[in-house]
């Protein structure tokens, strides 16, 4: 059963928000992870399973990058439901490209943090604006909807951030991304942030959060609580170096503690993972919130004996593994408690004594304590060669 509330308790109360749209680039900087290449079939088979759950917008790549990448983009444009997305430079082929592709939306980008200008663009602070105003009128002429991203926001002098900001919505922009290229703000920095665009622009404003840090998460969160409509995200939080903000934390966050109904379907967010995580090679690590095998996974006898009698005793509560698609599993080891063992022999329908249940604990603590992965075959062992009873029907004392 879904649960939206959130218990009583010193964070009884979560800040309200108001919109909270899903802007998947798996296919774009997710791809850019090093490393990682997902051939043409394996960005179809993304683009439909994060179609198929509803997501908002899908960033399906960077149509002028290659003719491969071209015909990805034009097909998953013309195959899916969700708002398609082409990336373009401030480049006038970069534009006609995306445009060309068919993508319901053009994200234009330009350095605008003083490094990024000299070191990376070779551009001045004028010829950026200039660009950034040139390729967002061409997207409106175009009759496409855009988004214009100010690259290394967090790192660029305030004043000429606005100054930009402020260029591209006279000429009119949909969408104002805020890109924490580098990963370097913090959640109240980067909430305050938010607010100080909103206040230099007309357009809704998307965010891009990275995890250098671990914020990337958190910063889309605190992006949509000062007032953002939208953040980008990546399943398993893949990217350019650490990641980017994970698709799968930043639903849940919003869907499990805030209570806000994004419209995902949330039951496909284990397969989701588990598809990426092949398709990109990248593993997903074990204590990976809500998709990593031990999300839902209890082994120590006390977290164990509590999740058995009530999940809610030592799991969120508000996040179930049947809302994200997954299963809870009571793992065996040298920190399991006899009220796991109890469980799992009954499920093998063993009908094991309390002395019983007593001396296959112990041996499953042992067996797990020398690193052995104590699995159903072991379990099974250690109760046949302690003699417990397969009889269900049989009452022992």
């Amino acid at each position: 059963m879904r649960r939206i509330e959130f218990f009583q308790g010193t964070l009884a109360h979560t800040t309200e928000i108001e919109d909270a749209r899903i802007f998947d680039t798996t296919l774009r900087d997710g791809e850019q992870s090093p490393r990682t290449s997902f051939s043409y079939e394996d960005k179809r088979d993304i683009a439909e399973k994060l179609d198929e759950m509803g997501t908002h917008v899908i960033e399906a790549g960077f149509p002028v990058n290659s003719d491969a990448e071209f015909e990805a983009v034009r097909d998953i444009a013309a195959a899916t439901d969700a708002t398609t997305c082409g990336l373009a430079r401030v480049v006038e082929k970069d534009v006609e490209a995306a445009l060309d592709a068919g993508v319901d939306m053009v994200h234009v980008f330009v350095s605008t943090s003083d490094v990024q200008l000299q070191d990376s663009m070779h551009a001045s602070r004028e010829e950026a604006v200039e660009r950034a105003v040139e390729s967002v009128e061409r997207v409106n002429d175009a009759g496409v909807e855009v988004m214009f991203s100010p690259m290394d926001a967090t790192r660029t002098e305030e004043a000429f951030l606005a100054e930009i900001l402020e260029a591209v919505d006279a000429v009119g922009v949909d969408w104002v991304n805020i890109p924490d290229t580098c990963g370097v703000a913090m959640p109240s920095q980067f909430g305050t942030l938010v607010e100080f665009v909103g206040e230099h622009t007309d357009a809704r404003i998307d965010v891009h959060p990275h995890d250098d840090f671990g914020m990337a998460a958190a910063n889309a969160v605190a992006g949509f609580e000062a007032g953002a409509s939208q953040a980008q995200v990546s399943v398993n939080g893949i990217g350019e170096r650490a990641g980017n903000a994970a698709y799968e934390e930043v639903v849940m966050a919003v869907e499990a503690v805030y209570g806000f109904d994004t419209g995902i379907d949330t039951t496909g967010i284990t397969a989701l993972s588990r598809m990426v995580e092949e398709k990109s090679d990248i593993p997903v690590p074990a204590n990976k919130p809500v998709v990593g095998r031990n999300a839902f996974s209890h082994e120590s006898g006390i977290h164990a004996a509590g999740v058995i009698e009530n999940s809610d005793t030592f799991e969120p509560g508000v996040m179930t593994p049947e809302m994200v698609g997954a299963t809870r599993e009571f793992v065996m080891g040298k920190h399991t408690g006899t009220h796991s063992v109890r469980k799992r022999l009954q499920e093998m329908e063993f009908a094991p004594t309390d002395a019983e249940v007593r001396r296959v604990t112990r041996r499953v603590k042992d067996f797990g304590a020398e690193k052995q992965r104590v699995t159903a075959e072991e379990l099974e062992r250690f109760a046949r060669e302690e003699d417990v009873d397969r009889e269900e029907s049989e009452v022992r004392a």
